[in-house]
């Protein structure tokens, strides 16, 4: 389906915490322009194909869902280069920042979240492995390989591996932002394992 090394190192990862945030930023660049990245992000029709199916009022100050997943505001729509959005509650903001080199396009997304929900940097493993598959399933899709169904695709054995080195990055993106103690790191490195290695049954 994809090859592991290369698609875990195809991503960047970072983790920074101040006094009232903690925040997890990840970025990829694909062969494609800006425009086709910004469609496969935000197109109703294309979304289900590699992420989730998504409701709502689609435009800036809407609202929208993404079924099975989170919810939250539209504040900015900015084609084909910025969206911000709240991520599951109107403190969690997530941005999605799209930029074309000639062939190539980066999409960088950074999500921050306040540090009383996230704890310390260490929260970044709630979220870090599951943005990292979501990058993995926009390259599959912009390469015009077909997932099928996404959700099953991410329970599939090369998925999991995936999702395995995915959590060994960002354990080690934590661990060098300094942003979390060796015992917050052990915690919740223990529940990403949980959550996205262990197969529903």
């Amino acid at each position: 389906m994809f090859d592991l090394i290369q698609e875990l190192d195809a991503i960047e990862r970072g983790v920074a915490r101040d006094a009232e945030t903690v925040t997890a930023t990840v970025s990829r660049t694909y062969r494609a322009t800006a425009e086709e990245v910004w469609d496969a992000v935000t197109n109703p029709e294309r979304l289900p194909r590699w992420f989730y199916p998504v409701t709502g009022n689609l435009r800036e100050g809407g609202e929208f869902q993404l079924v099975g997943n989170a919810g939250g505001r539209i504040l900015r729509c900015e084609a084909p280069n910025r969206l911000e959005v709240t991520f599951g509650g109107p403190d969690s903001i997530l941005v999605l920042s799209i930029t074309q080199e000639g062939e190539w396009t980066t999409l960088q997304l950074v999500h921050t979240v306040p540090l009383a929900i996230a704890q310390s940097g260490a929260g970044a493993l709630f979220v870090g492995p599951g943005w990292d598959g979501a990058l993995l399933g926009l390259g599959l899709h912009l390469d015009g390989q077909d997932v099928g169904d996404p959700l099953a695709a991410a329970n599939s054995p090369e998925v999991i591996e995936f999702n395995r080195g995915s959590i060994e990055r960002w354990t080690g993106a934590v661990e060098r932002s300094g942003s979390a103690t060796g015992d917050e790191i052990a915690a919740l490195r223990e529940i990403a394992v949980a959550q996205y290695t262990v197969v529903p049954e």
